[in-house]
């Protein structure tokens, strides 16, 4: 978990006292809170007054790359992965920013790497997915896409960051989009055979484009593949 920190700020989980229990992240309560803060966020910044379900989509992305990021980057960096234990692991609210993730005591999976991402998935985000899923109406494949998404996000930071561990960053993320729950919602392309450079791009779209000023992501499916190419070209150049 330490050499996951080094990454950056979405891949810290530290440990110390829960604040709130993980389990709260799938309280339909809870997630209205949250949806609300971030609704009354955008509204201060000029972005109007979007609809919660999209609201709700940027809202479970962001929580969800609070998740999934820490896991991946310990796989790859530090070679295991934790074993995610809800009655160990909490959060503590913040009004911007990613929340902090805190554990009281973490064990390794004797899994594959893949299976047991896959098994901290299930357990820490697939709640989570199903209440937003029923408390705002949100499409099952939006939401098994921005899990995607964030482990997408994730990846590039790690081979911007580490960019010796970019090709098994890669190899893994490709491994769990292969796999339910994930498979059909993203894939990842090489654009350069002769770099360990590795872009997702999504079969589906967050949402993100209807808050006003908004506009798509970099992996959304809305962007247009020339449009995709020169984003491509300019973050290779770099």
């Amino acid at each position: 978990m330490a050499a996951a920190a080094r990454i950056g700020p979405y891949f810290v989980w530290e440990p110390g006292r829960r604040y709130r229990d993980i389990s709260d992240l799938s309280d339909p309560v809870v997630l209205a809170e949250r949806v609300g803060d971030a609704r009354r966020l955008l509204n201060r910044m000029g972005a109007g007054n979007p609809e919660d379900r999209v609201v709700a989509s940027t809202v479970f992305l962001g929580l969800t790359a609070r998740l999934v990021s820490a896991p991946l980057a310990a796989a790859v960096i530090g070679g295991a992965v934790p074993v995610a234990d809800p009655d160990r692991m909490g959060w503590r609210p913040v009004p911007s920013g990613p929340i902090p993730i805190v554990y009281e005591h973490l064990e390794t999976s004797a899994a594959d790497h893949a299976t047991a991402l896959v098994a901290v998935i299930g357990t820490l985000v697939t709640p989570m997915l199903e209440a937003f899923r029923t408390r705002f109406v949100l499409s099952p494949q939006v939401l098994w896409g921005n899990v995607a998404s964030a482990l997408g996000g994730a990846h590039t930071m790690i081979a911007q960051a580490a960019p010796e561990h970019a090709a098994g960053s890669a190899a893994l993320v490709g491994e769990l989009l292969a796999r339910a729950p994930l498979a059909g919602t993203a894939t990842l392309h090489r654009p350069d055979p002769g770099r360990d450079r590795w872009f997702l791009v999504r079969n589906n779209c967050c949402l993100y484009y209807r808050i006003p000023g908004g506009g798509t992501c970099g992996d959304c499916v809305l962007v247009p593949p020339a449009d995709r190419a020169r984003q491509w070209r300019a973050m290779l150049s770099r």
